[in-house]
């Protein structure tokens, strides 16, 4: 998500940034330019509220509220229902990344206790029916809470963008220099030109990034030492060798493409790719790249080469590559139908169902499509009208128990409760 075509891959590819964090809407102001998700202001809101943003907490990085209107927004009741929560940050002096909430009212199902024919609420008593509206007129221009975790993922995506876009500044100033010192000095005497030679020469060696060079055939004719170190093969041996030779065959298609373009005098920038490694650096694995493609000009203007300057992404496309294997693995054995995976049902930290395996299905009768997304307690487990029927008020207490304890990190004990399955004949007794 993070690593090519940053930033907008964050909002054009899947995963995005919706999925960072529980939200109904999400939008990236980048350039000038907002790329909405889901349920957002209008473009001119949004650019309002930046503006907002940068007058009135210029001096901070960000800001979250689950009410704009407390915060001061002057133009929060224009949004109505549809957007009162927001989580903002800045990835740049000028570019920023925003989540909205709806109002709260929209995010609660009541399950409180339904009035027979004749009866009322006493006046004096705050009853639940009563008691839910008046919240409702309370939180009609606030929405949920950000939690603490899903600020510190948002401030951890920020961080990443914010380091991302240094390290592009850097490469982009070295392809600027040297494609300055290429395209602009047209010298005349052969001193001048060996001068100038050097330079470049020593400019390209010296520096903190990895470049290469082909010419017009796509062989390799420059090799610096930062290059060399990453993939343990020497300059010596890197000369003369045609470029698609040295990168993954996964890559292969992605810089013949990139080398055809820039031969043509058309330059590619941004273009990910992996190059292999060599010597002592062999077991490491690929070095994944991040390049920028620069045409190379005689002083008639005809393309001679191309230079690329890179930058090195392996060890975060390495966290990000681990990241999605263990999220794999963790669904593919909660989710295997294997007999000696046990029954595993899960909640999130609003209390709905999230988890429920095929060993649940096949014990309760109930399938995981029916149980996702209801109210765990009251829904999918309580006393009247739900999917797995509890013995009595004890049981859905116990359970309310055990379900608070461990939403608050505390570590419950082994809890013995039962419930009816799905055809309403079959008793299951269990531990959880």
């Amino acid at each position: 998500m993070l690593m090519r075509d940053a930033p907008l891959g964050i909002v054009m590819q899947s995963p995005n940034i919706m999925d960072l964090v529980k939200c109904d809407g999400a939008a990236l102001f980048y350039k000038n330019k907002l790329w909405r998700l889901g349920v957002t202001p209008s473009d001119l809101q949004i650019q309002d509220i930046a503006v907002w943003l940068s007058e009135y907490h210029m001096d901070s990085t960000g800001l979250s509220t689950d009410s704009l209107y407390d915060a001061g927004y002057p133009g929060a009741l224009a949004l109505g229902d549809v957007v009162c929560g927001m989580a903002a940050v800045r990835i740049t002096a000028k570019d920023m990344l925003f989540w909205f909430r709806s109002q709260t009212a929209a995010e609660i199902r009541w399950g409180g206790a339904k009035h027979e024919p004749g009866e009322k609420d006493d006046g004096r008593r705050m009853h639940p029916r009563s008691s839910f509206k008046a919240f409702l007129e309370v939180a009609k221009t606030r929405s949920l809470p950000w939690k603490d975790y899903e600020m510190d993922a948002i401030h951890s995506l920020q961080l990443i963008l914010r380091n991302a876009f240094k390290d592009v500044e850097t490469m982009d100033t070295h392809t600027k220099t040297i494609h300055s010192r290429l395209s602009d000095l047209k010298i005349e005497g052969m001193q001048e030109l060996e001068a100038v030679t050097s330079e470049m020469v020593r400019l390209i060696e010296t520096a903190t990034v990895p470049i290469l060079a082909v010419d017009v055939d796509g062989l390799v004719n420059g090799w610096n030492t930062k290059i060399a170190e990453l993939t343990g093969l020497p300059v010596d041996k890197a000369i003369g060798k045609h470029l698609l030779t040295l990168v993954e065959e996964s890559s292969f298609d992605i810089v013949k493409k990139m080398l055809f373009l820039a031969l043509q005098g058309k330059e590619e920038q941004n273009i990910q790719f992996e190059i292999k490694t060599h010597g002592s650096k062999a077991d490491d694995g690929p070095i994944s790249l991040v390049v920028n493609a620069c045409s190379s000009r005689d002083i008639q203007e005809n393309v001679v080469g191309v230079c690329f300057v890179a930058q090195d992404v392996t060890s975060q496309k390495t966290v990000m590559d681990k990241f999605t294997r263990i999220e794999g693995d963790y669904k593919a054995i909660v989710q295997n139908p294997n007999p000696l995976i046990p029954p595993i049902f899960g909640t999130d930290e609003f209390g709905w169902c999230s988890e429920w395996n095929p060993a649940m299905t096949k014990l309760t009768g109930w399938k995981r499509e029916e149980v996702i997304d209801k109210m765990l307690l009251g829904e999918v487990f309580g006393i009247n009208m739900a999917c797995c029927r509890l013995k009595n008020q004890e049981a859905f207490l116990n359970l309310g128990i055990i379900l608070n304890n461990a939403m608050t990190g505390q570590e419950p004990e082994k809890v013995h409760f039962s419930f009816f399955a799905r055809n309403g004949n079959m008793w299951i007794a269990c531990y959880v």
